[in-house]
């Protein structure tokens, strides 16, 4: 018997890019309105990954009655799970390889930042490339933070990812059974999903924003994207509109969950969750301190200052990655807050990239409990998170999850070192691309420039970077175990 159901994957592949051709429908129409000249290479893309979506749907004959009855194993959910954001993002890259000066590395590289909602660009001239590219590099955005809250929300705690079972009870009826319940709660997320993206569009169309970059913008901020129609990022929009994306941004970094949970049990109660407090007061002590310092240095009032500041926080910790001007001029206490911010990242099952806030708390929860027992070695000392259980597997599962990260950021650092690449750009850009932020430190990568300058194969180890770290990096990295592909 194989350890790997090959033909399910194939067949559930196939219809991801299935789905994938269809949306790639919405550039081909805007690029036939626009005239741009790049309707039949649309065409082309879709074509080709239509193709490939009924090839991988043939070789999954058979397994219908298999998928009906919901049969898949732990390592088939491990195999598909890391699979679909490969295979996807090298079909969604066809289409940017057709813009001018952009190679096949660095499509690949926008598009799996794209996906991954990373937000780092190796792309310039935004303000003067057509709507259809425009627009489909904010939907790539758009579909992987629906990618992520799904997969956040019930394949990781099923697989017990970085201590993500502590958040498996909240939707046990999935969690425990992934694939059964998957259509019901996906419905639920991508109808909320598409409200607030709405309402966000209407947010930012009301502040003066044109109604294609509202959409566009709308769909790169509740994905905690980062992707822009221009150049300037934010600092070309009103400062209405950097109101509106903080708001939003801060709502991408929240459990979607909880969202849903609200409107169930007709209570506010959920929101007494200690994930969310923790989020919700960390912006609210940095965005305090940080604003206080900006307008004690620089030549602003101290409004502009609360709204550059809590925008930049916001997009960090949400790991957006939008600019709203060079944060790294604010002086030694900006820059110094801003990198510890990077590894913070959102809330679980939110859009947000990170670390996470849950796995900080713990820590803390468990590093209080081990300086209690050694004040009272024989108390008893129970660890608990929002009135559960912190168990010795969810701990375990956490300190491997840190260690890798810490480890792979190191080993890459270092590539990117032997690249020739400067140390802050190394070890930066390593860090952001793990941590989903977007831009780095430095004059290259920093919030007022981008990737495009580094060699081929920094952009490709970035982009594995940036896929390790949307999978929580465990979910990747188990593939290379001998004893994974064992019988």
């Amino acid at each position: 018997m194989s350890t790997i159901n090959y033909r399910l994957i194939c067949l559930l592949i196939g219809l991801f890019l299935s789905k994938l051709t269809m949306l790639m429908v919405i550039p081909l129409g805007l690029s036939f309105i626009d005239h741009d000249g790049l309707t039949f290479h649309y065409v082309q893309s879709a074509g080709v990954t239509a193709i490939s979506a009924i090839a991988l749907l043939a070789l999954g004959r058979g397994t219908r009655r298999s998928l009906s009855q919901l049969t898949m194993r732990v390592r088939d959910m491990f195999m598909l799970t890391t699979l679909t954001w490969l295979v996807m993002t090298a079909f969604a890259a066809l289409p940017l390889i057709f813009v001018p000066h952009t190679s096949y590395t660095d499509a690949f590289f926008e598009t799996m930042s794209g996906v991954t909602t990373t937000g780092s660009t190796v792309m310039s001239g935004l303000d003067a490339l057509p709507r259809s590219i425009l627009i489909w590099r904010s939907l790539l955005q758009w579909l992987g933070g629906i990618g992520f809250i799904v997969m956040g929300v019930g394949i990781l705690p099923f697989l017990n990812v970085g201590g993500m079972r502590l958040f498996q009870t909240e939707s046990s009826d999935w969690s425990d059974k992934p694939v059964p319940q998957t259509r019901r709660y996906t419905q639920q997320l991508l109808w909320l999903y598409i409200g607030l993206t709405l309402l966000c569009s209407l947010c930012y169309w009301l502040t003066g924003m044109s109604l294609f970059e509202a959409v566009c913008h709308a769909m790169t901020t509740l994905s905690t994207g980062g992707f822009s129609t221009s150049d300037s990022s934010m600092a070309e929009f009103s400062s209405a509109s950097h109101w509106v994306g903080s708001v939003f941004m801060l709502l991408g970094g929240l459990p979607f969950i909880l969202f849903i949970l609200m409107i169930r049990r007709r209570s506010l109660k959920v929101w007494r969750d200690e994930q969310v407090s923790g989020y919700l007061a960390l912006i609210a002590v940095t965005t305090l301190i940080l604003s206080v310092w900006m307008w004690q240095v620089e030549p602003v009032d101290y409004i502009d200052a609360l709204r550059l500041t809590l925008f930049n926080i916001v997009s960090v910790i949400t790991t957006t990655g939008f600019a709203l001007g060079d944060y790294t001029q604010w002086g030694s206490l900006a820059v110094v807050m801003f990198f510890f911010l990077t590894f913070v990242g959102g809330c679980s099952g939110s859009t947000a990239g990170g670390l996470k806030i849950f796995r900080f708390q713990v820590a803390f929860k468990v590093i209080y409990q081990h300086m209690k027992r050694l004040v009272h070695p024989a108390g008893i000392f129970p660890r608990r998170y929002n009135d559960r259980e912190i168990s010795d597997e969810i701990i375990t599962s956490m300190i491997v999850l840190m260690h890798l990260f810490f480890l792979t950021w190191v080993l890459l650092s270092l590539a990117l070192a032997m690249l020739g690449i400067e140390p802050l750009t190394a070890l930066t850009g390593a860090l952001t691309a793990l941590t989903n932020v977007g831009p780095g430190l430095g004059d290259q990568i920093g919030p007022s420039g981008n990737f495009a300058d580094l060699p081929d194969t920094a952009k490709w180890l970035l982009s594995i970077a940036m896929l390790l770290g949307r999978l929580e990096i465990t979910t990747a990295a188990v593939l290379l175990l001998p004893t994974f592909w064992r019988k």
